[in-house]
């Protein structure tokens, strides 16, 4: 009879412990202690324990590697695995889908944390926005954190304390502190919020989380994933959107993603006109194939979590024509329509919202490192200062430390 003989040290290199640091929405870190062994889950359920967060659906942890490229941190992937970096790990909690109505939110919690997501992203410039749309988002942030406008407390400037925009006239300034004063007034914290969201996710990048990529032309596009569809944006025009219905497959080979997709096409007869079906193929280039990895995983986590009924409708998939080749994935976890059903049947009393004072975000310091982040803003090349009526340019941020 054999014995079975264990090596001593990988016993112990199973059981080591190792430092875990998450940076949150408002850029306080929380910090833990994991095996070798443990999966993703554990470090998402972790985060959303400390904040008593029960629609946990809409957010994920993010990751960057030493190659700067960035990851969503699987739920059912051993931690260890996944990083590439050296110990200690440090990671950031962000939504990664944005809830298509904020309204059927249920938890005043979550709008809460999707408002300091959404508040990211206006300051990072990831929110492209039309002036006066950027004024009433940024009167509301300054409306849910300093309260109503008190000429005894607040200076003729005070509006300037806010780091709203990388790029904040004071044209722009005079603008939100004119909403601020006036329409805004009354409004407690929880109700700015919620007129922020409401109008935010009527803008065309919201929930956008910009790939940059180059199309079949050689010019510079940015790819994105929303609860509508596949979107390509080139400057700060919308170039492409397609439904997720009419998607019929995204795959990658190498540094090349492709969307396959149906297209309509109406032609007219005479006094009649008929509609056609025409198979669609767009290609675009990234710079590495890891970052056509990433995009095309995002890719297929979005069609999965918005266009599925329910999750036992979500199929592995593979990045190949051919099934046995190429990367497999299959997106884990609840889909919108799932989670939306679940929010409506929490009862229990609403934890208690602790918001933090107005704090300048971490990571605007790093938007002058163009080996981690491109300095320009995600959707638009950076201009002169805005004009009444143009879009609001602004210098890109979080491509490297979200």
């Amino acid at each position: 009879m054999k014995m079975l003989r264990f090596r001593t040290s990988s016993i112990r290199s199973l059981n080591q412990e190792i430092q875990c640091t998450v940076r949150l929405l408002d850029d306080t870190e929380i910090s833990c202690s994991i095996q070798r062994d443990t999966k993703g889950q554990f470090l998402l359920d972790h985060v959303c324990n400390h904040y008593s967060l029960l629609e946990k659906d809409y957010f994920g942890i993010r990751y960057v590697d030493p190659e700067k490229q960035r990851h969503w941190l699987e739920p059912n992937k051993c931690i260890v695995k996944q990083m590439k970096s050296h110990e200690p790990y440090t990671m950031c909690f962000r939504v990664k889908f944005y809830p298509h109505e904020p309204m059927k939110i249920k938890e005043e919690l979550t709008r809460y944390l999707l408002y300091l997501q959404l508040k990211r992203d206006v300051y990072h410039g990831r929110l492209l926005c039309p002036f006066l749309d950027a004024a009433y988002l940024g009167a509301c942030i300054v409306q849910a954190e300093l309260g109503d406008y008190d000429p005894d407390e607040h200076p003729a400037d005070y509006i300037s304390d806010f780091r709203l925009f990388p790029k904040q006239t004071h044209k722009l300034e005079r603008k939100i502190m004119e909403i601020h004063r006036t329409e805004l007034r009354g409004q407690c914290p929880a109700l700015a919020e919620l007129n922020l969201l409401q109008r935010a996710h009527a803008l065309e990048t919201y929930g956008v989380d910009p790939h940059p990529c180059k199309d079949f032309t050689g010019s510079t596009a940015f790819l994105g994933f929303t609860a509508t569809g596949f979107v390509v944006f080139q400057g700060n025009k919308r170039i492409h959107l397609l439904k997720w219905a009419d998607v019929s497959k995204l795959k990658f080979e190498g540094k090349t993603f492709y969307v396959i997709g149906i297209q309509k096409e109406i032609s007219f007869k005479g006094r009649m006109h008929c509609q056609t079906l025409k198979k669609l193929v767009l290609t675009f280039h990234t710079t590495t194939p890891a970052a056509c990895k990433h995009l095309w995983k995002c890719g297929v986590e979005n069609q999965a979590f918005y266009k599925c009924a329910k999750s036992s409708q979500i199929r592995t998939v593979s990045s190949s024509n051919v099934f046995f080749k190429g990367s497999r994935f299959r997106y884990s976890g609840r889909v919108a329509k799932e989670v939306i059903e679940a929010s409506s049947k929490i009862q229990r009393d609403p934890p208690e919202v602790h918001r933090s004072n107005f704090t300048q975000s971490k990571s605007f310091n790093s938007l002058s490192n163009k080996h981690l982040i491109m300095n320009m803003e995600p959707l638009l090349p950076a201009l002169p200062g805005p004009m009444e009526g143009e879009d609001i340019s602004t210098d890109c941020g979080e491509m490297g430390y979200t």
